[in-house]
C-alpha cells in the first residue's frame, strides 16, 4: 500500500511539473509573437528566455517531478543507494505523468483559443515550431537532446549548492536560458509544443487558416506518428545520455565514487 501511495504521489508531482512546463512554453509562444519571431530565433529576446525558466523554478522550489531532471537519480544508483529497478520505475512513472500533464495542458490551451491571438500569429508560430521539430533527422534530434539535458541537469546540480530560494532561481537561469537560446531539444517541453500544434492543425477554425494565409496541407509532416518516432523517441534517448551520463555519472565519478583503500 505504501509503495502504491508513493507511486501515486510521484505521478501527481509529475503531472504538476508537466503543467508548469507547458504553461511556460505557452508563455514563450505568446511572447515570441509580441517580440517578433525573427528576434527570438536569433536569441535576442531576453524576455522569452526569462519565461523559459518559469517551469524550472517550480521543479526545484515546489518539488515537482521532471523526467529529465530525475535522470540524475543515476548517481544514487551508481552509489548503491537505489536499485536499477527503482530508478527505472521512477523514470517510467514520471515520464508518463509528464506526458499526460503536457497533453492535457496542450488541449486545454487549444480550447482557450490562444492560437488565435495576434490575428493567428501565435498559432502559426506554434505550427512552424512543431514542424521544424518533427523534421529533424534521428541523429540530430539525439544530439540536440544530449546537449539540452546536460544543461538542465547542470541547473539541478547547481541548485544542490543553494541555501535560499533566491540562490536556486539564480542557479537555474543561465543553464536553462542557454539551452532555449541554442535551440536544443527537451522531450518534456516537446510533449507540449508538438501536440498543441497538432490540435491546431486538426481543429483550427477556417478563419484561422484564412488569417494565416496557409492550410493544413502545408503541415503534412506534422503528424502524431512523426511526433512520437521522429522527435520524442530520439530526443528522449538524447536527454537520458546528456543527463544521466554526461552530468550524473561524471559528477558521481568525480565527487561521490568510493575511495580505494
Amino acid at each position: 500500500r505504501d509503495r502504491r501511495a508513493e507511486g501515486l504521489a510521484v505521478l501527481a508531482l509529475a503531472l504538476a511539473r508537466a503543467r508548469h512546463r507547458a504553461l511556460g512554453r505557452a508563455g514563450i509562444s505568446r511572447r515570441a509573437v509580441e517580440l517578433g519571431v525573427a528576434a527570438v530565433a536569433g536569441g535576442a529576446a531576453e524576455a522569452v528566455l526569462a519565461v523559459a525558466g518559469f517551469a524550472a523554478f517550480f521543479v526545484v522550489v515546489a518539488g515537482a517531478e521532471l523526467f529529465t531532471g530525475n535522470n540524475l537519480i543515476v548517481m544514487a544508483w551508481a552509489g548503491g543507494k537505489v536499485s536499477l529497478a527503482k530508478m527505472l520505475r521512477n523514470w517510467i512513472i514520471v515520464y508518463a505523468g509528464n506526458f499526460v500533464g503536457a497533453l492535457v495542458t496542450a488541449y486545454m490551451m487549444f480550447l482557450s483559443g490562444q492560437y488565435l491571438f495576434g490575428s493567428g500569429a501565435v498559432g502559426e508560430n506554434a505550427l512552424d515550431i512543431a514542424l521544424t521539430k518533427v523534421s529533424l533527422g534521428f541523429l540530430p534530434a539525439v544530439v540536440l537532446g544530449i546537449f539540452c539535458n546536460a544543461l538542465v541537469c547542470l541547473a539541478v546540480w547547481l541548485c544542490m549548492s543553494a541555501r535560499t530560494t533566491t540562490d536556486k532561481i539564480l542557479a537555474i537561469i543561465f543553464p536553462i536560458t542557454a539551452f532555449v537560446a541554442a535551440g536544443f531539444e527537451h522531450s518534456i517541453a516537446n510533449m507540449y509544443f508538438i501536440p498543441v500544434a497538432l490540435f491546431i492543425k486538426n481543429g483550427a477554425t477556417a478563419a484561422f487558416w484564412e488569417q494565416a494565409g496557409t492550410a493544413p496541407a502545408g503541415y503534412a509532416a506534422l503528424t502524431w506518428n512523426n511526433f512520437l518516432f521522429s522527435n520524442l523517441v530520439p530526443v528522449t534517448l538524447g536527454n537520458i545520455i546528456g543527463g544521466a551520463l554526461m552530468v550524473g555519472l561524471v559528477y558521481w565519478f568525480i565527487y561521490l565514487r568510493p575511495e580505494r583503500r
